[in-house]
């Protein structure tokens, strides 16, 4: 029979959890802080640790590592309210094997029980300290949102961060490649050596071989110096190829050479000189079509992708959303020398309308360019793209066409008495009645976030009204 060790101060939540794995056929102990926990598991020697973070005493980030050594097999799996990156980045790095948020979602922490018991990989305990938030931000070394997805890299930053391994990073132009890159390399080991950077796609093929791999003088015509290039440069490292895909053939040789033998020749040199550095490339392109076309070497791929990280398009997180346009607008009101704080709710409404095909890239260039055009301290619906204000305008004559074809309405309301405001409430009001105010459902008949629905019930007062109608 597996074993469950529930650590947490919440006695309710070690009730609920010790029932649910008992039904399913667990033996379950319960501690409720990291000391009691640390005592217990050596006599229960159980197989998965379930841990809350924030506890009295040591919190369950400072008990891992105890953990890990009374234990050495077990499988840890944090619970916690905090939903930022570092808290996320901090525990998988200490050793849990998951994290999952509260309220706990009892399939999901099942889920994730039943992957830590069939999980074999040999149990880590880095132990490396985390950047602070105020350190990242200061260097613009900060991730933002929240959700699921976002979550889910964070893991995967946490996990691979103290690793040597290659890592592929993939996802469309604009979503922020080079940021987890930076990320992985603040959270290693070798956050105090370099972390240079070199654009793929900005160079010709034989300025690119020599920026990458250094020349000696006289090499070739215009040579009048030695010159390092990126590998030297980068030393104990870490070096980030972006656009991978754009590199030709040649060049994906000796890049191939250097991720085998750990070597490379710089331009008119003789002798090959030793890399150091970690790896770490992304692309927007789909380099397996690259590998059919055979425009892209099969076994530098397989090389440069012993770990892949996917990040997602922002119409694909569109939750994270408000937070990206604070955190973005911050660092516009920065580079702009303004002290722009509030955003309109059209303005929000037509960021949250919009696709973003150019994902995060794209948002903050619109962001910075309202910044820029703004005579006050919010930014309103008039410094909004041309393409931006369409948005707003389509919207709104669907909400018009959703009414004119509910005859109902229009012969209890006077059409023409009513204004566009009008229309938006009374159809969010009847959305959110008909389906019992489950805000999943109306988000999804309505195509918009659960950030918009909650602004628009504040705006609106639909919730107030409703609790007075309860009344």
């Amino acid at each position: 029979m597996s074993k469950i060790l529930i650590i947490d101060d919440d006695l309710a939540i070690c009730r609920t959890l010790q029932l649910h794995f008992q039904s399913e056929g667990f033996e379950v102990e319960l501690a409720h802080n990291v000391d009691d926990g640390i005592e217990l598991a050596g006599s229960f020697s159980p197989n998965i640790i379930i841990l809350d973070i924030c506890m009295p005493g040591r919190s369950g980030l400072e008990g891992i590592a105890e953990l890990k050594q009374v234990c050495s097999s077990v499988r840890i799996i944090m619970i916690t309210a905090f939903h930022d990156m570092e808290s996320t980045i901090a525990a998988m790095k200490e050793g849990a094997d998951e994290y999952i948020h509260k309220p706990v979602d009892l399939d999901e922490l099942e889920s994730a029980v039943n992957t830590a018991l069939s999980c074999q990989k040999s149990a880590r305990n880095v132990g490396l300290k985390l950047l602070s938030s105020a350190t990242q931000k200061a260097t613009g070394h900060v991730m933002v949102g929240s959700s699921r997805v976002m979550r889910d890299v964070y893991k995967t930053i946490g996990k691979v961060a103290a690793s040597p391994a290659s890592v592929l990073i993939t996802g469309e132009s604009g979503t922020g490649k080079e940021l987890v890159a930076k990320a992985i390399h603040q959270a290693s080991n070798r956050v105090s050596e370099p972390f240079v950077a070199i654009n793929c796609a900005a160079l010709v093929e034989n300025l690119l071989e020599s920026e990458m791999f250094g020349h000696r003088k006289g090499s070739f015509s215009g040579a009048v110096n030695h010159q390092e290039g990126k590998f030297q440069l980068a030393g104990k490292g870490t070096l980030f190829l972006d656009e991978v895909g754009e590199l030709g053939l040649d060049i994906q040789a000796k890049l191939l050479r250097v991720l085998q033998e750990r070597e490379f020749y710089p331009l008119g040199a003789a002798k090959p000189m030793k890399s150091e550095a970690r790896i770490i490339c992304a692309t927007n392109r789909h380099l397996e079509e690259m590998i059919v076309d055979r425009t892209f070497r099969e076994d530098l791929f397989y090389r440069l992708q012993v770990v892949t990280l996917q990040l997602p398009p922002l119409r694909d997180r569109t939750g994270d959303l408000d937070e990206l346009v604070q955190a973005l607008l911050m660092r516009a009101n920065r580079e702009m020398g303004c002290s722009i704080n509030k955003v309109s709710t059209e303005v929000m409404d037509a960021l949250h309308l919009s696709k973003w095909p150019g994902n995060i890239r794209e948002l903050q260039n619109t962001l910075t360019k309202m910044v820029a055009l703004c005579q006050n301290d919010i930014l309103t619906p008039d410094l909004l793209p041309d393409h931006l204000q369409s948005v707003i305008q389509k919207s709104g004559s669907a909400i018009v066409d959703d009414f004119r074809s509910d005859e109902d309405f229009f012969t209890r309301k006077s059409a023409s008495s009513y204004s566009l405001d009008d229309l938006k409430r009374e159809h969010v009001s009847r959305v959110l009645e008909e389906n019992g105010w489950h805000r999943g459902k109306v988000c999804d008949i309505l195509g918009i976030s659960r950030p918009r629905l909650q602004r628009m019930i504040v705006q609106y007062e639909l919730e107030s009204s409703a609790k007075l109608e309860a009344r």
